[in-house]
């Protein structure tokens, strides 16, 4: 039996967010007055440590365990032409995740980040969402349930992320749905497909929104709708991840775009949760500013696979090294602000 056993179960766990601890908070942004430096002269870099303590629980953040999840899955949209690769590459590619041989496998070694690949079954792939909805209730449930088990609640930081052909066109009709417009205001041109390609791609999405236009004002329905099985599964990772007390970084703009339903559920649901990248995918910037998200980084990436995040993870490292390593004026003997 899944953890969730109905929708209504499931958007109940939503509402029912742990809070913040702002004392902890509030520890690590006296100290931040009292490092030898000028108040801000670190700009974001002392922004990190106050909230990886608001939501670790401590006053003081540690990064000792960083966890990288990538989910994969597999999309019916795929067949109406809308990626550059067929569907057979997402299979391929998670061989070559457990190979050791992906862009995120060298990033996870250079961050100093466990990292784990949890494939759904590819060969099932969800429905055209221009049909019928793209994932049956208990389909999406079980999905949402496997990213919630997938989360060891004594990490200290979660970064999500996926592999999955077809995805972005499944990203940006959920943005659509979750913040409005159509398939031109959300969609990119993904793994690099042509003119055709990205005309047949926003037509894949605005047929997607008129057929379940009734059902869209839901969040989590706009998710079964519309969505996957590899971002169900991080939708449900990242709501263990606040249930436990763990901070989250969001990949790029599927993760981000399956994240987005809890902070439509739930008012403050993705506080836990920065966004690490700009998407060079243009729907991303759009999606994180109407969540009201400034990423950490703009590098022009646009791979996936948590790529983005592990970027960042050595950023947090250096925020909070800083914070608890640096001395304070008094211990240094140096002048503080007359």
């Amino acid at each position: 039996m899944s953890r969730f056993a109905s929708l209504a179960e499931l958007r109940t766990a939503c509402l029912e967010l742990p809070e913040a601890d702002d004392a902890a908070a509030a520890v690590v942004v006296d100290r931040q007055t009292q490092l030898t430096k000028p108040p801000g002269s670190l700009g974001r870099l002392e922004d990190i440590p106050a909230w990886l303590a608001r939501w670790q629980g401590r006053a003081m953040p540690l990064l000792d365990r960083v966890l990288v999840l990538v989910f994969a899955g597999n999309h019916g949209v795929s067949a109406r032409g809308v990626s550059a690769f067929p569907a057979s590459v997402t299979a391929q590619m998670v061989a070559n995740f457990d190979a050791g041989g992906a862009a995120i496998n060298q990033l996870c070694r250079a961050a100093g980040a466990d990292l784990t690949v949890i494939p759904f079954d590819l060969d099932v792939p969800t429905a055209d969402f221009t049909i019928g909805p793209a994932m049956d209730e208990a389909g999406f449930l079980a999905a949402v349930a496997a990213g919630y088990d997938a989360v060891p609640p004594d990490i200290d930081l979660l970064c999500v992320g996926e592999m999955g052909i077809g995805n972005t066109t499944v990203a940006a009709a959920l943005s659509a749905a979750l913040c409005g417009g159509d398939g031109r205001h959300w969609a990119g041109r993904g793994t690099g497909v042509d003119d055709e390609g990205l005309r047949r791609k926003c037509d894949t999405i605005d047929a997607g929104l008129t057929r379940h236009a009734d059902t869209l004002a839901d969040p989590l329905q706009a998710a079964m709708c519309l969505g996957g099985y590899e971002l169900a599964g991080m939708f449900g990772a990242v709501l263990a991840a606040r249930m436990h007390g763990i901070p989250v970084l969001l990949d790029g703009f599927v993760s981000t775009a399956a994240a987005a339903p809890l902070a439509k559920v739930a008012k403050g649901g993705l506080d836990h949760a920065l966004v690490a990248h700009t998407s060079a995918e243009p729907g991303h910037r759009r999606l994180a500013e109407a969540l009201g998200k400034a990423p950490l980084i703009d590098l022009g990436m646009r791979l996936g696979e948590a790529s983005g995040a592990a970027v960042a993870i050595p950023i947090l490292r250096a925020a909070v090294t800083c914070h608890a390593g640096m001395a304070t004026f008094a211990e240094a003997g140096v002048d503080g602000k007359g």
